[in-house]
């Protein structure tokens, strides 16, 4: 983690917050980025994400767990029910010590830090999508957008520790990601599995380059918005994401 935990704790709160705010106004808005789903759906998927880390980290669970799981929340009690589920999954993770050893999806990080950092790109992304149905746009924070890229980097896209089964396509190209407003950038290589993938600090002079700003660049790695390049970046960039279960 390189931000602090009341950082992320207080980003899931706020964007929590600020999401039901919105949505409460476009329910039955659709949500280009999810399709299929209106607003509502967003609110019901959010409570369930949030209910299933909130019981991993509180219960240190070991194993998934789905037994409780709050499913089907009445379309008149979703925000309140959300807003609930928010509340507790901020308050569980900012008690809990986060070294302690919980299950997780990632084999490279079996902790409350991957939950709670995770979890922040979790509801800041679909802030973006309820304010987006709304017509309204948001722009992320410089300091916690960086981070969630860096996170992001190393544990959604295909690695020699996590590779894709079966295997992607290779890069067959180093791409640079440039943070416009953090002055931050990423190169992304193949790594040594087919089909996988590592990142270092910093671009190269020549390097192919995808442009904007933190809030952009995440965004971008979550399929959301487009990004600045030439054509070999946005190549480059399709690659990337085909490299990313996630994306």
């Amino acid at each position: 983690m390189t931000l602090f935990v009341e950082t992320y704790a207080n980003s899931i709160k706020e964007h929590s917050a600020a999401l039901a705010a919105i949505a409460t106004n476009v329910m039955d808005e659709p949500v280009e980025h999810c399709p299929g789903w209106m607003v509502s759906d967003v609110l019901q998927h959010l409570i369930e994400v949030q209910w299933f880390w909130a019981t991993i980290v509180e219960q240190r669970r070991e194993t998934r767990v789905e037994d409780g799981r709050p499913l089907n929340v009445e379309r008149s009690k979703l925000v309140e029910r959300f807003l609930m589920g928010a509340g507790h999954l901020v308050q569980v993770l900012g008690d809990a010590n986060q070294s302690d050893h919980v299950w997780t999806w990632s084999p490279l990080q079996s902790d409350v830090a991957f939950v709670t950092r995770h979890q922040v790109q979790e509801i800041m992304v679909h802030h973006w999508d309820v304010a987006h149905a709304a017509g309204m746009k948001l722009q992320l924070a410089i300091d916690v957008a960086t981070d969630s890229i860096t996170e992001f980097l190393t544990l959604s896209v295909s690695s020699d520790a996590d590779p894709l089964d079966p295997p992607g396509e290779p890069l067959e190209g180093r791409l640079g990601l440039w943070s416009s407003d953090a002055s931050e950038g990423w190169t992304i290589h193949d790594a040594l599995r087919p089909g996988t993938l590592r990142f270092t600090s910093g671009i190269d002079s020549g390097v192919p380059t995808l442009s904007g700003t933190s809030s952009d660049l995440l965004l971008w790695l979550y399929s959301r918005v487009a990004l600045e390049g030439d054509t070999e970046a946005q190549k480059l960039g399709k690659r990337l994401h085909a490299l990313s279960p996630t994306a």
